[in-house]
């Protein structure tokens, strides 16, 4: 049960930097000044999108063999480790038109928009699918959204500044082929080829 806790929590953390919505939290961080706000639209918004894309995976997991499951997963997971490469760039029109709700209902409107269909939500379909505890993959990719984002939101671009973000992109994308290695072992085990 702990390891669908923290895998989910590692893997969104790692794929989150440098990820649009983490661009979006600078964003809203630098247009409100108001960062408690901004964090709790953050976990409402993203309590509500991996909800959604956790039972998504849930139920797509439950119309699949083992095998076929977990060959999908593989490929899944080796696609999203060569998405994590590619830097996003964010749409400023996202956050601005929004400004006039204020720092909450801005950020829980934004995030949750950006998050429709990003790697992360992609990554938690396929983290429920992979992990039979949906509750704990839904706390951990949202705890994983929150170790990325919240630093930028209290201290500004506080990683990009430590660290090379190619480098940190180039750790997700591993973190995301070591998944795909990792499912495509089982889909060998199960499928009898092992």
């Amino acid at each position: 049960m702990l390891e669908s806790l923290l895998v989910p929590t590692g893997i969104v953390a790692l794929a989150e930097i440098g990820d649009k919505t983490q661009l979006l939290a600078l964003l809203l961080a630098a247009r409100f000044r108001k960062p408690w706000p901004i964090i709790a639209g953050i976990i409402a918004a993203t309590l509500a999108n991996h909800f959604a894309a956790g039972a998504i995976g849930s139920w797509v997991a439950s119309l699949f063999s083992a095998a076929t499951l977990s060959w999908t997963l593989a490929a899944s997971f080796a696609a999203v480790a060569l998405w994590t490469l590619v830097p996003d760039k964010l749409d400023d029109d996202e956050a601005s038109q929004l400004k006039r709700y204020g720092p909450f209902l801005t950020t829980l409107i934004a995030f949750f928009l950006a998050e429709m269909g990003d790697k992360t939500q992609i990554a938690t379909v396929m983290l429920a699918a992979q992990y039979p505890h949906l509750l704990m993959v839904v706390i951990g990719t949202t705890l994983g959204m929150l170790l990325a984002n919240v630093p930028v939101v209290l201290a500004g671009n506080f990683a990009a500044e430590r660290l090379p973000l190619a480098l940190i992109r180039r750790v997700a994308a591993a973190a995301f082929a070591a998944l795909a290695l990792y499912a495509g072992y089982e889909a060998l085990k199960l499928s009898g080829l092992l």
